[in-house]
């Protein structure tokens, strides 16, 4: 039977797509592959991730990767037969590392489906639509039986591929399977048009989806808050200054001010004309657009407007009237200079598909489509697409190699089967080490960046921006392999301390991490959130994910180099164990801010805390265990919906998931809880949802950003399985 991805139903999953996310055995996606699945090869270079469809001459064995070719698109994998049933823990250990090692790329990394967000696609195409920028046939079709297969019953599609219908999804999916050629008298679209009619159309799509349909033509800018670009003039002590802003909201509004600032408009096609009329039911002369600008459908609103942001808009929206051309130029001209700094710092990459898209789109208005940079936007786009058992996506960065092959190396060093596993392990270690990033990007400082030598990224060497916690996984996996001798090429005494380097450098004065930078603003700035589908997006928070990395990492890199900035080592070790401690909540959990949920975060709460030498009795520990505990379901194993995150309280999904379970038995286990039968039950269920080739099926989806979208981890349920076996194994034996 095939080893492809598979997403079993949950209480909150549609019956629509029941058939590729399903229970059943085998069963297929419900809109067939569009294309010939044996012809897509995934090729990769230092962890950039292409699918290419191969030309019918082609001999499939000359393929790089054929076995995780197979293996993503859903086709059987005949290199990894079927094992006889495990006898022991043991041997489930060692069939699911043999699974997962044979998947694992030429380049040393682990690539995976990192899709979910279904507003990532609708960028990209109306972007190729504006700029006449080819989609090759193959790549169409299968984005269109992706979208096909995220149709929820209602008709729509939601924010996530889990989520309920919303405006959003549904208004700008819609766009797309137009753009690629899908008619208007498609039974899908014409499900789709009357979930949105009684919901005003698209006119209460949340501000994301109206700037891109004010860009296409289908929406007008009159409809769009004003986004004020002259605001990166202000002087940088100002309080809301963009520099001060989280770099990944700071990235995607910058290009959109440059599109606001000009109200450019796509060509007036006979397609746009269309559009308008199938998603606005009433005529677009006669729209009340400065009504439409604050509209948002309650499907779709998280975060309400505050007063504060309704009386900014009120101010900026009278300034849009009288903005003087020379200042609003000058803004323009600052704006493209850090735009061309992204791109430039980031090899045409930038740090997400978002700003990708907006930046291509401002790169094309501005140079022209003859342009170098131009050409090298359009030759980055295939790294952002995903090829999977359902279609063809688009991932919510450009992977996630670094973070999972990090993991993956820690997994394994807790394993009795290092030996036998020593070629995965030098693989690895290899992509770890060309992924560090060796430079600081030049006039970093000038452009709101921070320093970057050292750190590590959460994917590629490429894509140049670092994050706190894959810093302190990279190093804690650089460490690893250099400490148990798994590489004839440790890194370097100098490079080890450059990722400390970084460390020391990216804490807070809280003691905690964010994620790509240090928190440059306040709460205060959430008032101005003008997303309206996401929460605490303004600003660089402490996460707990972040900072138990970082100090897992230091406190590693402690034992082994004890005299190197020592006292500042330990000084930043006490401050983010006390961080740490602040943070966790009175039921003993923490909430994990990047993956779902408590279960998550309480994972990372309890391994910082004790690699930072709490005892295993510490009322932390023990309270954390005791609520892991008391989330226990009776066939043994732990399970979170995704809307432990949205609702940041825990909330029990009506089947265990085996990446929470594994996440609980990590705890359980490092804590010494004293209740083996708790422990063993666990095990059971992970070694009962493995299949006989050694995989475990993906199911509910594991990844969260800003509370309120989801996100796919699909090497998760093989790196944390394996993970939480291997530790079992060291603990009680074979």
């Amino acid at each position: 039977s095939p080893s492809g991805d598979r997403r079993p139903l949950r209480s909150t999953v549609f019956p629509s797509v029941m058939a590729w996310r399903g229970l059943v055995e085998d069963a297929q996606p419900q809109a067939p592959p569009s294309t010939d699945l044996t012809r897509w090869s995934l090729e990769v270079n230092e962890g950039r991730q292409v699918w290419r469809y191969t030309d019918e001459s082609e001999d499939a064995g000359a393929m790089q990767n054929p076995v995780a070719s197979r293996y993503h698109v859903g086709l059987p994998i005949n290199h990894v037969p079927p094992h006889a049933k495990p006898a022991s823990v043991a041997e489930s250990l060692r069939n699911g590392i043999s699974f997962f090692s044979a998947v694992q790329t030429a380049d040393g990394h682990w690539a995976g489906d990192y899709g979910g967000p279904m507003f990532l696609l609708p960028g990209f195409a109306i972007v190729c639509y504006i700029t006449k920028t080819p989609i090759a046939e193959p790549v169409r079709l299968e984005i269109i039986r992706y979208l096909w297969n995220m149709q929820t019953p209602e008709g729509g599609w939601g924010i996530h591929i889990e989520s309920q219908p919303t405006v959003f999804g549904t208004s700008l999916n819609y766009v797309v399977q137009r753009i690629l050629g899908v008619p208007r008298d498609d039974p899908r679209l014409q499900r789709a048009r009357e979930w949105l009619r009684p919901r005003g159309g698209c006119l209460g799509i949340p501000s994301w989806g109206k700037f891109w349909l004010a860009t296409l033509g289908v929406y007008s800018w009159d409809g769009v808050h004003s986004l004020f670009p002259e605001m990166v003039l202000l002087p940088e002590w100002f309080p809301l200054h963009t520099r001060r802003l989280w770099s990944y909201c700071r990235t995607v509004y910058m290009p959109m001010t440059y599109i606001y600032g000009l109200k450019f408009t796509g060509p007036i096609t006979d397609l746009v004309l269309s559009l308008r009329d199938e998603l606005i039911f009433e005529p677009f002369s006669k729209v009340n657009w400065s009504k439409a600008r604050s509209f948002v459908a309650p499907e779709d609103l998280y975060t309400p407007h505050t007063a504060a942001l309704e009386l900014f808009f009120t101010a900026v929206n009278v300034y849009e009237r009288l903005a003087v051309p020379w200042v609003r130029g000058k803004a323009m001209e600052w704006i493209y200079r850090v735009l061309q700094s992204e791109d430039e710092f980031t090899n045409y990459i930038d740090i997400g598909p978002v700003n990708k898209v907006i930046n291509m789109l401002c790169v094309w208005i501005h140079d022209g489509p003859a342009s170098s940079a131009f050409a090298r936007h359009v030759s980055r786009l295939p790294d952002y697409l995903w090829m999977g058992r359902d279609g063809l996506k688009m991932n919510g960065t450009n992977g996630s190699q670094l973070w999972d092959t990090a993991f993956m190396v820690q997994a394994l060093i807790e394993t009795p089967f290092r030996a036998e596993f020593a070629d995965v392990f030098r693989k690895a270690h290899d992509f770890v080490d060309l992924t560090q990033i060796r430079v600081d990007h030049p006039d970093h400082d000038k452009y709101y960046r921070d320093r970057t030598k050292g750190g590590w990224p959460f994917s590629t060497r490429d894509m140049g921006w670092i994050v706190a916690d894959c810093t302190g996984e990279g190093l804690k996996a650089a460490l690893i392999c250099k400490r148990h001798n798994y590489t004839e090429t440790p890194l370097s005494d100098e490079r080890l301390f450059d990722a400390v380097d970084i460390l020391l450098m990216m804490q807070n004065t809280t003691g905690g991490y964010a994620t790509c930078e240090k928190t440059r603003g306040w709460h205060f700035f959430e008032l101005f959130n003008a997303s309206e589908v996401f929460g605490e997006i303004m600003i660089d928070y402490d996460y707990v994910e972040c900072t138990s990395s970082a100090l897992q990492a230091l406190c590693l890199f402690r034992e082994m180099y004890p005299a190197h900035r020592a006292g500042e080592v330990a000084a930043a070790i006490d401050k983010a164990t006390s961080f740490m401690r602040g943070i966790q909540r009175a039921d003993g959990s923490w909430e994990g801010l990047w993956g779902v949920g408590f279960t998550y975060g309480t994972w990372f709460g309890v391994e910082g805390l004790l690699d930072a030498g709490a005892d295993k009795m510490d009322p932390a520990i023990t309270k954390a265990c005791d609520f892991l505990v008391s989330k226990q379901l009776p066939d043994g194993g732990w399970g979170e919906t995704f809307e432990s995150c949205v609702k940041r309280t825990y909330v029990q999904h009506t089947r265990s998931q085996v990446v929470n379970t594994a996440w609980a038995l990590l705890v359980l286990l490092k804590a010494d809880f004293a209740d083996r039968a708790i422990i063993d039950r666990g095990i059971a269920l992970l070694r009962a949802r493995q299949r006989a080739d050694g995989n475990w099926e993906q199911e509910s989806i594991s990844g969260v950003f800003n509370k309120n979208c989801m996100i796919s981890y699909s090497n998760f349920k093989n790196i944390f399985p394996i993970w939480a076996l291997a530790r079992y194994t060291e603990k009680y034996g074979h």
